[in-house]
């Protein structure tokens, strides 16, 4: 028998001998299952093997001696995951063949090689765009390992705070002024005396030092200062409401009796006669009421007036209060209709416990004394000095004896519930001869005013309604809502100017 030699090499080998010995090379041909089975996965990976990416940048290349033998060019693209599935089941397959090839003693034992069935592959999703996004990259690079390189810590870019725009200045709170650039009065002090003119009351003719000498030297003087009609009590409640007189109120009211027949004309007047106003007047007591603010009387109790009294207020000629029914149809006019008496204790109280208009009418045969001790009583209370004003003055001049005066000034209107007056030489200044309660005059003392000056302005009752009336923002009523008739302003209030 002919030797048998390595179809290689040429080294002699035993008839069953299955690889060289010498150079290790396979003697004879597979059997043909294993044949076969490597066929198929050879002609399964062709053009499928994975095409490796190109090493990232910077990424040291691998060294020579593991480049050779490489049989596939790079190139910058990743496989598609299926084909790498693919190829990989591919090479398990291989490798499982080989080695029941190769086992001897399995192929002499006639043992079944282990086959495996090639499955399709699964069909691939449609790509929109070959290109890698950018995420699969990032994670390949991520992957990829990297030359340990020393962090290096940035340093702290100092943040740059653009400046905020600048906000416009508030402006200041508007301070709502009074009306004719008033003085903030939160307590009047209004002495009624009875009868007297400028002259014996403050003038030459003044029988008293302390009223024509001491006071004015505290405050300011109004010589021109006139009322309004006839009659103690007339220029009271001309004074309180703007109401022109009645017959009766001039008269002193002898009888006890509602204005009647007490309609009210265009211009605001209660027509008719009697003493009581309907409670739809209007009066600054009413108005301070609306508005919170109190008031209250001081009035000697004595009392001279006929007729029946109503509970609780003072009837008497000098309490004026007593001749509205919106004040004594209340329950609580006696308590705002007080005596005199009342006055020192309250002047005791706070300022926010004062009422803001104090009525303060003494008895004319005592009214020096009284007002020696009442004013510096006045001056001295937490009230004055919180905003205080006090305002003296006389009901009326003397209508009777030698020398009556019936003058008036400023506004001269024709009273309705009295007979037309008699004709007059036309007027050419501020004073009429008649029609008035006369020259009165008026001392002002407050905080809001210079001591020891004078106005020659002229002012009668209404103006100081109308007064009152701005001072506590109050709207004018009566006569006292005439345009042409002027209150006090800040040539009055003087102090500092």
């Amino acid at each position: 028998m002919t030797p048998k030699t390595c179809s290689e090499c040429g080294a002699a080998r035993a008839p069953d001998q299955r690889y060289c010995l010498k150079c290790g090379a396979r003697l004879g041909s597979l059997p043909a299952a294993i044949a076969a089975q490597i066929g198929r996965v050879k002609k399964f990976a062709t053009g499928r093997m994975p095409v490796v990416k190109a090493p990232a940048p910077g990424k040291a290349e691998a060294p020579a001696s593991k480049k050779k033998g490489w049989p596939y060019e790079r190139s910058d693209f990743m496989p598609s995951p299926r084909a790498a599935a693919a190829a990989v089941i591919g090479m398990l397959a291989l490798g499982v063949a080989l080695g029941s090839a190769t086992n001897e003693i399995a192929q002499s034992a006639g043992l079944t090689s282990i086959l495996l069935e090639e499955s399709a592959p699964p069909e691939e999703e449609p790509v929109a765009d070959a290109t890698p996004e950018p995420e699969v990259e990032a994670a390949a690079e991520e992957s990829a390992p990297v030359a340990a390189t020393p962090s290096v810590i940035p340093e702290e870019v100092p943040l740059v705070e653009e400046p905020l725009p600048e906000a416009e200045p508030e402006a200041p709170p508007i301070k709502e002024e009074l009306p004719t650039g008033l003085p903030e009065v939160k307590h009047v002090f209004l002495i009624m005396l009875g009868e007297g003119g400028y002259e014996e009351t403050f003038g030459e003719a003044s029988t008293s030092e302390y009223l024509s000498k001491e006071l004015p030297a505290q405050g300011e003087l109004l010589p021109n200062y006139f009322a309004v009609t006839k009659g103690v009590l007339a220029n009271q409640i001309a004074l309180l409401s703007g109401q022109g007189p009645t017959p009766e109120t001039q008269a002193g009211c002898p009888n006890y009796t509602d204005v009647a027949p007490g309609a009210e004309s265009e211009e605001g007047q209660v027509e008719g006669n009697g003493c009581i106003y309907p409670a739809t007047t209007k009066t600054l007591p009413g108005q301070m009421a609306e508005k919170e603010l109190t008031w209250r009387a001081y009035v000697d109790e004595e009392s001279s007036a006929e007729g029946e009294r109503p509970p609780g207020c003072y009837v008497n000629p000098r309490n004026p209060f007593a001749y509205f029914h919106s004040v004594t149809d209340k329950e609580e006019c006696g308590e705002v209709d007080a005596g005199l008496a009342q006055l020192a204790k309250d002047l005791t109280l706070k300022p926010e416990k004062f009422p803001a208009l104090a009525y303060i009418s003494p008895d004319p045969a005592l009214a020096e004394e009284t007002l020696k001790t009442v004013i510096p009583n006045i001056e001295e209370s937490f009230a004055y000095k919180d905003g205080g004003l006090i305002v003296i003055t006389s009901v009326q001049a003397r209508q009777e004896g030698e020398s009556p005066d019936t003058s008036a000034c400023c506004i001269t209107p024709d009273y309705p519930n009295l007979e037309e007056p008699e004709s007059e030489e036309p007027v050419t200044g501020p004073v009429r001869k008649t029609g008035g309660g006369g020259q009165v005059g008026a001392l002002l003392i407050s905080p809001f005013i210079e001591a020891g000056t004078s106005s020659e302005t002229y002012f009668n009752h209404y103006s100081l309604l109308v007064s009152l009336e701005e001072l506590f923002g109050l709207e004018r009523i009566g006569y006292a809502a005439e345009p042409a008739l002027a209150g006090f302003d800040e040539t009055i209030f003087n102090a500092g100017s």
